[in-house]
């Protein structure tokens, strides 16, 4: 029997596995949920040393832990680390759901619970692959290291330090996350590049206090002013960043990569009549997906000062504060943009005000694993068989928290493939986990291990 027919075969049994999984609410933002977070971790480990895994094992973090299982039979091989997350989302506003978000529904084609999609769903996919091949081959095409996070949705504040110190335990000649989406039903997506992130807080002051405006109105600055202007000389009213030396290290996009974006292209009237948009914002000389994907950005997130409350309070403020972040691409450098933007800043402010940047979260860089790379060929071959047509290469506009750190303790590329669908309503009520998807996706999972296999660690 083959893998595939193994799987055919064995679809419900597969369902009711993940339907066991999702039913155990592993809140990780949520103290009350520790035990049932821990509990998925022991049911997962459990999983995995039961279709063949071998050196299971529940690593402690400063926070809830991470699940580890390995099969390294295979010399001569490539040993692959395949990464997912076990915890979920809040399931608030509960009124809002159809059915009882931890007793999953099948309705429609699609299975309905918390997890479905993000991100139980994609680990049993990878499971029951794993299961199907020794099963009917006694072995894998390659090594295969599994790890589950149980951070990933409050920001994996303790995954660094995990990859850190587990680095030899860990160490791989290819990483491969399974927390994306495919473009669309029948269309696989590659997700090759992230944009990386570095945040600031700006505050500008004027005077130690607030001040009456009637007897300081005309000779007192005003920082709200101040700030004002100082907003308008970041960015051009096109969008352009005006920051000297912002976009210098900017890789370009190759002719290839566009006309990949451009196979996913924006519907811009559907995003407008759903945010209620007068119309899309961006930089000039890229359409809506290369500057979404392939484009830094600067975005004020918040700005505050002054009075606020009801009514009337006549003051000139003693300060103004902002919120500002940048959304990087390959290859800037977080550090080099933060001191570009602090020099900027110090440049343009009106000489009655003083500033200060503060930089506040962690900084990401951004990463990219070139299309060439015979790691997303591999993939791109794997999908192209399963589903039928040519997989989308696509980049993500934001970040995932453990991809920087394991591909800077490991040295490794790191390929990004989802099997679900980008409207699953992943953190929001009736999150949905779409049935073909999720048959066609072990299929594709297993058909992974074996293009990678035929990869010599070395290219």
């Amino acid at each position: 029997m083959s893998p595939e027919e193994y799987l055919e075969q064995t679809r419900e049994q597969g369902l009711r596995e993940l339907e066991e999984f999702l039913r155990i609410p592993s809140i990780s933002s949520q103290p009350e949920r520790t035990d049932d977070v821990r509990r998925a971790a022991e049911h997962l480990r459990q999983r995995y040393q039961a279709i063949g895994l071998e050196h299971t094992a529940i690593i402690p973090t400063a926070g809830h832990p991470v699940v580890y299982a390995d099969w390294l039979r295979a010399p001569g091989k490539p040993t692959v680390l395949v990464y997912g997350h076990y915890d979920v989302q809040p399931v608030d506003p509960l009124d809002r759901w159809t059915s009882p978000p931890f007793e999953p529904v099948r309705q429609d084609g699609q299975l309905l619970a918390r997890g479905s999609s993000d991100d139980k769903g994609q680990i049993a996919v990878h499971w029951q692959a794993i299961d199907a091949l020794l099963r009917t081959r006694d072995a894998l095409p390659l090594n295969l290291k599994v790890i589950a996070e149980g951070e990933e949705e409050i920001g994996s504040p303790n995954f660094a330090e995990f990859a850190h110190a587990e680095r030899q335990r860990l160490r791989a000649d290819f990483v491969v996350v399974s927390d994306t989406s495919m473009v669309r039903k029948g269309l696989p997506a590659i997700t090759y590049g992230l944009r990386g992130l570095v945040y600031f807080e700006l505050r500008v002051e004027a005077s130690s206090s607030d001040l009456h405006s009637g007897s300081y109105g005309g000779i007192a600055p005003n920082p709200i002013q101040a700030l004002a202007e100082i907003v308008t000389r970041l960015k051009d009213p096109s969008g352009r960043v005006l920051v000297p030396g912002f976009y210098d290290r900017v890789r370009p996009l190759t002719d290839e990569e566009r006309a990949e974006f451009a196979r996913v292209p924006v519907d811009e009237k559907e995003l407008v009549a759903s945010y209620g948009f007068e119309g899309l914002a961006g930089e000039p000389g890229f359409t809506p997906r290369e500057r979404q994907w392939g484009r830094p950005t600067l975005d004020f997130n918040g700005v505050w000062g002054g009075y606020q409350g009801a009514g009337a309070k006549t003051i000139i403020p003693g300060s103004a504060n902002a919120k500002l972040s940048c959304r990087l691409v390959p290859d800037q450098d977080p550090a080099e943009v933060a001191e570009a933007i602090a020099r900027h800043l110090e440049a343009v402010r009106p000489s009655t005000v003083r500033t200060s940047l503060t930089q506040i979260a962690g900084c990401s860089e951004p990463f990219l694993t070139p299309l060439e790379h015979p790691l997303n060929q591999a993939a791109r071959r794997a999908l192209r068989r399963v589903y039928g047509s040519e997989p989308a290469f696509v980049r993500s506009g934001g970040s995932i928290g453990a991809v920087l750190p394991l591909h800077r303790e490991l040295g490794a590329p790191c390929l990004l493939v989802g099997f679900v669908l980008p409207d699953s309503r992943a953190h929001a009520p009736n999150e949905r986990l779409d049935l073909d998807c999720f048959h066609l996706g072990r299929r594709a999972a297993a058909s992974l291990w074996e293009e990678i296999a035929a990869i010599t660690p070395s290219s």
